[in-house]
């Protein structure tokens, strides 16, 4: 059958439930493949994609989206615009040479809108957050947004890091990184694992079974690949206490 492409909103079409966690009527899908177009030599097509997403595209619109979502997909496409726009532009890219840094205004915009997920006792953050209006803890059926699996809550650490560097604000790393501690801090002491699904409030696992699939597997990730951006000895270690237990 032949491919098609159609664009959805949240609130026009039916539901889908969690699936559309991602979608926050910010145009995800170009913002998500704005460095491929780099990547792959297109940068008439970038260029020209990052002038529609700074022209077209708003993150204060009043939808609840998925904090882990949003981050990996949304402000990590944005930071790396903006790093690849930057590096073109100083190389002289007649195509990038009117850049103005909008993708890394945009991307702070988008993280102030994260940041009061990870207004929580413990440092974790909330699954869900609005972009208007912040966290709404009560969900439709009236029971508490309280849980959240280990993947959401400690897969923030590269973006928001970035983003901090970039800035020179240092709240979004510090954000991240106390999110990342405080997952440790609960681990199994014996084995060095975490569990599955753990409680923003009170830091108790929900769920403690333990592995490397869904629901943690990125939080491993990012150990590894925080410990390669920012040098930070911290999360190696973390990292192979965890890979010798596998291995």
């Amino acid at each position: 059958m032949p491919l098609s492409c159609k664009g959805r909103v949240r609130g026009v079409e039916p539901s889908r439930g969690d699936i559309d966690d991602a979608l926050g009527k910010y145009s995800l899908t170009l913002i998500d493949s704005l460095d491929t177009l780099a990547v792959m030599g297109e940068l008439k097509e970038f260029a020209a994609a990052i002038k529609r997403v700074a022209q077209d595209v708003t993150v204060s619109n009043d939808v609840v989206v998925s904090v882990f979502e949003t981050n990996i997909r949304v402000l990590g496409g944005l930071l790396s615009a903006h790093v690849l726009a930057s590096l073109f532009r100083s190389m002289g890219n007649i195509y990038l040479s009117s850049y103005n840094d909008e993708m890394l205004t945009l991307a702070e915009d988008i993280a102030k809108r994260l940041l009061p997920a990870f207004n929580t006792a413990t440092g974790l953050p909330y699954p869900r957050v609005n972009l208007k209006y912040g966290v709404n803890r009560t969900r439709p059926d009236g029971s508490l947004q309280s849980d959240t699996c280990t993947a959401c809550a400690g897969s923030n650490l590269m973006e928001f890091a970035a983003l901090s560097r970039l800035t020179g604000n240092p709240v979004y790393e510090q954000t991240a990184r106390k999110a990342m501690n405080a997952i440790w801090q609960n681990r199994n002491k014996v084995s060095n694992l975490v569990g599955n699904v753990i409680n923003v409030d009170s830091g108790r696992w929900v769920r403690q079974d333990a592995g490397v699939g869904a629901g943690i597997d990125s939080y491993y990730e990012y150990c590894l690949k925080s410990y390669v951006l920012l040098g930070d000895v911290t999360y190696w270690d973390r990292f192979q206490k965890v890979l010798c237990f596998f291995f």
